[in-house]
């Protein structure tokens, strides 16, 4: 059973960059796509950004399209999510998954579709 633990959280100023790391265990991740997601305590889990099994192909919300850049690592079975201009209303805590389709092409961005959810990391911005 694959586990994911991501990393990189903190506290920053609006502004200010940050980058994620999302390390898989107990099995490979490398003919998967992945994804991004965050969260806000009592709300629903957000689609932030996917990535295809081979890197090529990347899919982002509107809300951080031009601002944040996933990518991957597959010798290291490593995703990251590189965040720049961070504004207030980004603080959430971000989550990695594993696409349960093998070797999408195309990322997708529901929920429903990824599993093997991380622990999850705070990214606090303030204004």
């Amino acid at each position: 059973q694959v586990q994911l633990v991501e990393s990189g959280g903190g506290l920053v100023q609006a502004g200010d960059s940050l980058k994620l790391s999302c390390t898989a265990s107990g099995g490979t991740v490398r003919i998967y796509a992945m994804g991004w997601f965050r969260q806000t305590l009592g709300m629903e889990r957000e689609f932030v950004a996917a990535i295809s099994w081979n890197g090529a192909s990347t899919r982002y919300a509107n809300s951080v399209k031009d601002r944040f850049t996933i990518s991957r690592d597959k010798d290291k079975d490593t995703l990251f999510l590189e965040m720049n201009s961070l504004k207030p209303e980004d603080t959430d805590v971000y989550y990695c998954a594993v696409d349960q389709q093998y070797a999408r092409t195309t990322p997708v961005a529901a929920e429903t579709q990824y599993a093997n959810w991380g622990q999850g990391t705070q990214v606090t911005v303030s204004s």
